[in-house]
């Protein structure tokens, strides 16, 4: 078993190389957060709540030597609903075509049945490289990480194959996270840069933002919400008669929520849930895209949009 940690040595001069590399894992592995930290900017959204990625979120790394193209994916899970098996498709296509895999698994939590499911999946995948990344290693002390290691090394070894390697890491606290990038450059194809310098990611602005603001949506609100908010930018345009050193952006936001129930818990009394809402995502959104904005948001009722083929087009799945 190869566990890595920074004194690894380096080689000489490599050629330029680029590709993808995709983090999997079960819903809050610290996928999105591990994401964050390789790109040193927000690019994906993270909650502590799970299942919340739902777009292939692309971060890219930029080195000397290489760019490291990271595409995070919404946690596998067994589906419970057609947005469930949806997202669970786009799981697997991602897999197919991406240059190595990384899996993460939380240092704090035992291996357990959703894991296994995802090992198993990833058992059948021959030719890409898997590396075993275990997240939130903050959260434990030395003894528990080498059970978890020890216990990641065996799962391999038990479906038939082996990891090419275990790296413990901490995006939060930001331990072995350059580590992490070493280790997967190696593993990409010689190629020049596919993105140009300074791109964090390939997003639509549009959809970046409708993230954030569903992020900001989901904090704080009760456990039946978080699959039940999607949120839509009806339009982005800077307005008009606005003199040049003082910009502004209309944003007009509508977020869907699948029950008439659900309006009162996202809205609060007297509208004070919704306004904090609106204040948290343009404060994040402003720091994005580096413009003052205008933000106006209405919540609206899609009956049942998960499960409706429909409305899962119309808001974009």
């Amino acid at each position: 078993m190869s566990v890595r940690t920074q004194s690894s040595e380096r080689s000489g001069e490599p050629a330029h190389r680029a590709g993808f590399a995709c983090f999997v894992g079960r819903p809050n592995a610290g996928k999105s957060t591990l994401t964050n930290a390789l790109v040193g900017k927000k690019v994906a959204i993270t909650s502590n709540r799970p299942q919340t990625t739902r777009h292939t979120v692309r971060g890219i790394v930029h080195r000397p030597e290489a760019q490291l193209i990271l595409v995070d994916t919404p946690g596998l899970h067994k589906p419970r609903t057609l947005l469930g098996e949806r997202l669970n498709d786009v799981v697997r296509a991602t897999w197919a075509e991406v240059d190595v895999i990384g899996f993460c698994l939380p240092a704090n939590e035992k291996l357990g049945p959703g894991d296994r499911f995802i090992a198993k999946e990833l058992a059948g995948i021959k030719r890409t490289p898997k590396v075993a990344v275990v997240t939130k290693t903050d959260l434990v002390d030395s003894k528990t990480l080498a059970e978890q290691l020890i216990a990641i090394d065996q799962l391999g070894k038990e479906l038939g194959f082996e990891w090419a390697e275990i790296v413990p890491v901490s995006a939060v606290g930001d331990k072995q996270v350059g580590l992490l990038a070493d280790l997967l450059i190696p593993m990409l194809p010689e190629s020049p840069p596919l993105y140009p310098e300074g791109d964090l990611t390939d997003e639509p602005e549009q959809v970046m933002v409708a993230e954030l603001i569903r992020e900001a949506a989901l904090e704080g609100v009760r456990d039946e919400l978080p699959h039940s908010i999607a949120v839509v930018v009806e339009e982005m345009l800077p307005r008009e008669d606005r003199p040049a050193d003082r910009p502004l952006l209309d944003i007009h936001a509508n977020i869907y929520i699948e029950r008439t129930s659900q309006k009162g818990i996202i809205i609060g009394p007297k509208g004070s849930r919704l306004k904090d809402v609106g204040i948290k995502s343009r404060q994040q959104i402003e720091a994005l895209l580096g413009t003052p904005v205008f933000l106006d948001l209405h919540v609206k009722v899609a009956k049942d949009w998960q499960r409706d083929p429909k409305q899962l087009r119309k808001l974009g799945f």
